[in-house]
């Protein structure tokens, strides 16, 4: 039996953006595109009415903006996953976003292929960041925090900052893949996060991290 589909619900102003979208997903039988919003506050409404699976959210939108739509539906206990797809990758958007709740981040020059992926992410609740993103990440630095993290804890999710999954992590540290999940789940605890994305963001943020990649084991 084939898996259900994916329920997407896309917000973007720009009416040919959401066509687009629209058109790429419903081409696909692994989406079901199930509504669209062409600004923040629309997006608010229909993912609590349609309960979709995953929202490709805009950022710069009329009447509310992506970001405080994201705190409203992380607010309204919403359980849709929230995928940001902008044209801007500045730290004064970035943070914003994955610290409101967003589960990824990706720029509109994606191509098809890496998008359709990351949606599957999304809705499979893992983290998905571009690259020019997580570079932005890595080089927000304050400096070594105090031991809040174990050594080993540190080091994974230096790995995952760099943007390593789960099995390379592993792979790199000599680990099981299970391990490195408890290790996750232990930041995650200890940073007062519930995924990938905001424990990165949390991190830097505390500047638990600093901008040099672990050494290869």
């Amino acid at each position: 039996m084939a898996p259900a589909a994916i329920r997407l619900l896309i917000a973007d102003d720009h009416p040919v953006v959401r066509n687009g979208l629209s058109g790429m997903f419903a081409a696909d039988s692994a989406f079901e595109v199930v509504g669209e919003a062409a600004d923040g506050a629309e997006a608010v409404r229909l993912a609590r009415s349609l309960e979709p699976d995953v929202v490709l959210m805009d950022l710069r939108m009329p009447t509310m903006d992506g970001v405080t739509a994201i705190g409203e539906l992380a607010r309204a206990g919403s359980t849709a996953r929230v995928l940001v797809l902008t044209t801007y990758d500045s730290d004064s958007y970035v943070l914003p976003a994955i610290k409101a709740g967003a589960t990824g981040y990706l720029l509109k020059d994606a191509p098809r292929d890496e998008l359709l992926r990351a949606v599957r992410a999304a809705a499979n609740r893992e983290a998905v960041l571009a690259p020019s993103v997580a570079a932005r990440l890595m080089n927000q630095v304050r400096g070594p925090g105090p031991g809040l993290l174990s050594p080993r804890e540190h080091e994974v999710l230096k790995w995952v900052a760099a943007g390593a999954t789960n099995r390379e992590v592993a792979e790199r540290l000599l680990i099981s893949e299970a391990t490195v999940k408890t290790h996750l789940l232990n930041v995650y605890g200890k940073l007062g996060v519930g995924d990938r994305a905001a424990a990165v963001a949390e991190a830097y943020d505390r500047g638990l991290l600093t901008p040099r990649r672990p050494e290869q084991s």
